[in-house]
């Protein structure tokens, strides 16, 4: 029960300072209130500082900030900042912790990339590096070696992609042939070998917390919509067809949700099971955004509705990490391996 009253209290607190009537708001304005607010320490161990609490209470957070479109890196930089917690090698481990949760900027890729080595010179690109125009370092994590790349650094590129999703900005990152400082190295051998996961399962399941939120948002605001458009001087909500199809959509939602909050309280889940429902809880954002649309009738197709907003997050969201076909081949194999 204690850990359900103090994930309702972060519902609360984000709900505060995210309301989800004021969309898309301003990316350094909200990075500041995120870090004065303390999100960044929650999923961070106690014995590095942290409060120590489980994925439930990320995932409360993550899940407030996709209702109103957040545009502040809050899922990068959480995984990294549990990243530098956990590490093995990194000097200065402590000064590290208490900058990155203080309103220093480390941010990682949501897209797999093809950097390597070639002894200590780095080739290739991270693709999808979220806010990197805002970040002092990027998170590198390959198999043999993860490190933090400082942006500013001789022969580092980072190149903005453009993107139809106006709540965030991605960049491409290119090393240059740049030597990791061994003073930025924060593991090596197996430790390394294992960040990378660690990464993805916490991103892909902030991203599916994400896609929740933004369905319910665009759902309750589809609804209101109905409630005062009028067709035949009647509202459109008074039509039972029309009132089903929305009733559908929320129970879609409610049993996505209940897989989100099972998953959160699971923390030895598999990276097929938070795959699979980061494929399932991004589809049904899309399928909603998708119906959304469909019930503005012609107007939900213009910009000057929000339909569209939704849409773009939930189609960047559904490539971001794995898309579906990655996501359920895995799971397929999984449970083909898990019957022989």
């Amino acid at each position: 029960m204690g850990a359900v009253i103090e994930r309702q209290e972060l519902h609360d607190a984000a709900q505060k300072a995210f309301p989800a009537d004021a969309l898309k708001p301003n990316r350094d304005e909200s990075w500041k209130l995120v870090t004065e607010m303390g999100w960044l320490m929650l999923s961070l161990a106690e014995d590095a500082g942290g409060l120590g609490l489980g994925r439930d209470s990320a995932a409360a957070i993550h899940y407030e900030m996709g209702k109103a479109l957040g545009t502040a890196p809050l899922i990068p930089a959480m995984a990294t900042v549990q990243a530098i917690g956990a590490a093995t090698d990194l000097a200065d481990q402590a000064g590290w912790i208490e900058r990155v949760t203080t309103g220093e900027f480390v941010t990682t890729n949501l897209s797999a990339g093809d950097v390597t080595g070639d002894g200590d010179a780095l080739s290739g690109t991270l693709p999808a590096v979220p806010d990197a125009d805002m970040a002092s370092h990027v998170m590198l994590a390959n198999p043999g070696r993860a490190a933090l790349v400082p942006l500013d650094a001789p022969g580092v590129t980072v190149t903005e992609r453009p993107l139809w999703d106006e709540s965030r900005r991605l960049f491409d990152v290119t090393p240059g042939g740049y030597a990791p400082d061994p003073a930025l190295v924060r593991a090596t051998g197996g430790a390394a070998g294992a960040l990378p996961r660690r990464l993805k399962g916490e991103m892909i399941f902030a991203l599916a917390a994400d896609s929740l939120g933004g369905a319910n948002t665009i759902l309750d605001l589809t609804v209101e919509y109905l409630k005062t458009r009028k067709q035949f001087d009647r509202p459109l909500g008074m039509f039972q067809a029309l009132q089903h199809r929305c009733a559908d959509l929320k129970v879609l939602i409610g049993a996505a949700e209940a897989l989100l909050w099972s998953r959160a309280m699971q923390p030895d889940a598999t990276m097929a099971e938070i795959g699979g429902l980061k494929a399932h809880a991004t589809e049904v954002y899309r399928w909603v955004c998708e119906e959304a649309i469909q019930l503005h009738g012609g107007v939900g197709l213009t910009e000057e509705m929000y339909c569209h907003l939704f849409m773009k997050r939930a189609n960047l969201n559904v490539q971001l990490g794995g898309n579906a076909d990655l996501w359920r081949e895995l799971v397929g194999r999984e449970a083909l391996a898990a019957a022989e």
